[in-house]
């Protein structure tokens, strides 16, 4: 852990140096950004001639049968943004109002907000210190100290009188949690497994693609993703039921008629557009090179750290991770503040993780256990840019 002695600047005027190092500029670093190039130009262009630019072009099934391939998915429904597919995923998985959802607080806010979408309220556990996401240990431990099986076999919060529908674990900086676990404790419980692999896209554990283990899974293709299509999402599944109902719940719920427009549920235009699909297929040809990269990346700044004695973020054991971001750990919310003022002062964006979603105004009266995992590295850790580099 860092010298308490040494003081803050230090240590952040030598990650700025090295930072700049890495990426031969003298320009501002972001924390990640698409590449793009001629290929991704040409593709969107291609698109719009075509006159198909909407969610019926042909780019759009194309994208989706790629990321199958890709993940290993049987079904894959392309979505607008992330937080959709989120929504989706949580509807697919048999969430009802009135319904409770474990997941984790040290999560983007999408994780709740996409819970609260189905009218449901989520319960916030701890994380591992290791991984970032959901314990295994927590939801566990949860389970057996507040949960009561009815004799339907629904499963009760004692505490609330609610019924708790589904686990969302999150696999934080694209480090792909124990599903394999979760999963078990999930099926003996009765719980949907919904996993937001939102940052996950190439990672994998145990030989399976994140978001493969549980009922579904969902991915983004945001601006800060490893690939991108600008914005975008999917939710993808084994589940040939799941995958229908999600798509068509996805395309406003409207039901196959040559020209009358009947919807049989509240449903929702949450279709990927095609301009943002032929984006997305060239990124996708391109992502084998980007996880090179950033994994190469990864190995170079874990050697920097352990120089610098600084505690950092690896993959887990039996995890091939893309290391969406990398990150290191300090002493102190305060080495923390002051290393990510200096180092944003100068021209290289660093940032924390989230704040808890518990602390938020829209959560704070939800559920959580002692969240000491949580809070600890919402005080320590620190993330840094981490764009594939490629000549």
């Amino acid at each position: 852990m860092l010298d308490n002695a040494r003081p803050p600047e230090a240590l952040a005027s030598a990650l700025v140096e090295f930072v700049r190092s890495l990426y031969e500029t003298d320009e501002f670093i972001p924390l990640h950004v698409p590449t793009l190039g001629e290929a991704e130009a040409h593709a969107v262009s291609e698109a719009v001639r075509s006159g198909m630019i909407s969610t019926v072009g042909p780019q759009v099934g194309a994208f989706e049968e790629k990321l199958a391939k890709i993940t290993g998915a049987r079904h894959v429904v392309a979505t607008v943004n992330g937080t959709a597919a989120l929504h989706l995923a949580l509807l697919g998985g048999g969430v009802q109002p009135g319904d409770e959802v474990i997941t984790q607080a040290l999560t983007f806010v999408a994780t709740g907000n996409a819970i609260r979408y189905c009218g449901a309220e989520p319960v916030f556990l701890d994380v591992d210190r290791n991984g970032l996401g959901l314990s295994v240990e927590s939801v566990e431990r949860f389970l057996e100290e507040n949960a009561l099986r009815e004799k339907d076999g629904s499963v009760i919060n004692r505490q609330t009188g609610r019924p708790i529908r589904a686990c969302l674990p999150m696999h934080t900086n694209g480090h792909p949690g124990d599903m394999a676990r979760m999963s078990e404790i999930c099926a003996r419980w009765g719980l949907a497994l919904v996993e937001d692999a939102a940052e996950a896209l190439g990672s994998y554990r145990d030989g399976l693609h994140a978001g493969r283990v549980g009922q579904c899974g969902i991915l983004s293709f945001n601006g800060n993703k490893i690939i991108s299509t600008g914005q975008g999402g999917a939710v993808i599944t084994d589940d040939a039921a799941i995958a229908a109902r999600v798509r068509h719940l996805a395309a406003v719920a409207k039901c196959n008629h040559p020209w009358r427009y009947e919807h049989d549920a509240i449903g929702y235009n949450y279709r990927l557009p095609a301009l943002n699909a032929a984006l997305g297929l060239v990124q996708l040809d391109r992502l084998p090179a980007f996880l090179e990269s950033k994994r190469a990346i990864a190995a170079v700044y874990t050697d920097w750290f352990e120089e610098h004695d600084l505690p950092s973020v690896r993959e887990p054991v039996g995890a091939s991770s893309n290391f969406w971001f990398n990150a290191f750990l300090v002493d102190s919310i305060g080495t923390r503040d002051a290393v990510l003022e200096w180092t944003n002062a100068r021209g290289v964006m660093t940032r924390p993780l989230w704040d808890p979603l518990n602390t938020l105004p829209p959560y704070r009266d939800c559920q959580t256990d002692d969240l000491s995992n949580t809070k600890w590295l919402f005080e320590r850790l620190i993330n840094v840019p981490s764009t594939p580099r490629l000549k």
